[in-house]
């Protein structure tokens, strides 16, 4: 495991209740002493990532690789979208020429697919980590903190250093002292954060599968705690669960 979080911490937040405990909106407290709020990466910069170097799905990996002089690792998170249970997230560093075929967003892939890759993806990486909230800590200091919060436990849980990350969606992880790049659409456009998002939605469904058993009724074998018709009545019938955010 390498040290690479410094004074991580979220910001304050007062919590208050939004309908019964099924959901809880949290607003932050103003705090001159936090650090600055997480700033999207700007559409002009992403547009500019990929200008001259192709489509290939390694072709800004082996940018800026080269450009920040070592193997980078790619992340990203599942479970930003479910009622219920732990946003998971993945850190993977893919070795050059890996000739691992197949890896895209984890969600254009059957479970199957998905189950194959994440195998194969274990064995054939440099390294890789996983790092997740739980639905109690998510309610106190929000999705998008917590979603972070999953991506900085999971690159601490690398057994190697990267040179730098390689990010899906549009925020750098605070608190994490490595180069780091957002990319819009990464799962799709970088093979190592589609790589990590495999790896974290295998991880997460597990969790849910498990969970269902703990806590049976609610169908989270079958949806994962995304929100569905059949997720719904089941909240109406038997309550929220310990899980539900």
């Amino acid at each position: 495991m390498v040290p690479l979080l410094r004074g991580l911490r979220g910001p304050s937040y007062t919590t208050r209740s939004v309908g019964a405990k099924a959901r809880t909106k949290t607003e932050p407290i103003a705090d001159p002493a936090e650090p600055p709020r997480q700033k999207r990466d700007p559409k002009e910069a992403q547009r500019a990532l990929f200008k001259g170097i192709g489509r290939g799905k390694d072709a800004l990996e082996q940018r800026l690789s080269k450009k920040w002089g070592g193997a980078l690792a790619g992340v990203d998170e599942v479970g930003r979208g479910p009622l219920a249970g732990p946003v998971v997230a993945a850190a993977v560093i893919l070795p050059p020429n890996h000739k691992i075929r197949g890896i895209t967003d984890s969600k254009a892939l059957t479970p199957d697919e998905r189950e194959a890759l994440d195998v194969e993806i274990r064995a054939k990486a440099l390294a890789f980590g996983v790092g997740w909230v739980e639905p109690e800590e998510i309610d106190r200091i929000n999705i998008l903190n917590a979603s972070l919060k999953a991506m900085a436990l999971a690159v601490e849980k690398l057994a190697r250093r990267p040179a730098g990350l390689l990010i899906d969606g549009v925020f750098r992880i605070p608190g994490v002292e490595l180069p780091q790049q957002p990319v819009i659409k990464g799962d799709l456009r970088c093979r190592c954060i589609g790589a990590a998002s495999i790896v974290a939605k295998v991880y997460r469904d597990r969790l849910m599968a498990e969970l269902a058993k703990v806590h049976p009724g609610y169908g989270f074998e079958a949806h994962k705690g995304y929100p569905c018709d059949s997720h719904r009545d089941a909240i109406r019938k038997l309550g929220p669960s310990p899980v539900h955010r």
